[in-house]
């Protein structure tokens, strides 16, 4: 078994790090209160009523997932690479609602797509990477 670099640390810890800023921001969401839902313009209201569980649902695979991923890969697990896979399915769950579903890009402007493609490219390096400690035989 091959030893991984320091920056295998590095990067693994700086994703976990990403990724659990993701599961804060899901669990920041499902705990929105009805005062903090009034606070919202009438559209945004609309948006958030509107949202399937399944759009949820994609959004918590996607963030605990990742984070998971990110913990198998700091203790050198294989199934890092099967977490990462069904955090982007959750992904495109959540991408799905997003852009074909609702009119997120035009209630909150095109910092939407941009967050979200950083977000997707994000999960596409992290399967490669797992993938590439997989076969290299970082990962046990």
């Amino acid at each position: 078994m091959q030893s991984p670099s320091k920056w295998y640390y590095v990067i693994a810890t700086l994703a976990l790090i990403w990724n659990l800023l993701g599961c804060m921001a899901f669990v920041a969401d499902l705990m929105v209160s009805e005062e903090d839902i009034a606070r919202l313009s009438e559209a945004e209201q609309a948006m958030y009523a509107a949202r399937p569980v399944w759009a949820v649902i994609g959004t918590g695979m996607a963030v605990i997932l990742g984070a998971l991923g990110c913990i198998a890969m700091l203790l050198r697990q294989r199934w890092a690479v099967a977490a990462f896979y069904l955090s982007l399915i959750g992904l495109i769950a959540q991408d799905i609602h997003l852009f074909l579903l609702s009119d997120a890009v035009a209630i909150y402007g095109a910092t939407v797509p941009v967050m979200q493609t950083l977000v997707l490219l994000i999960a596409i390096a992290l399967i490669l990477w797992s993938r590439k400690a997989s076969s290299r035989g970082i990962l046990r």
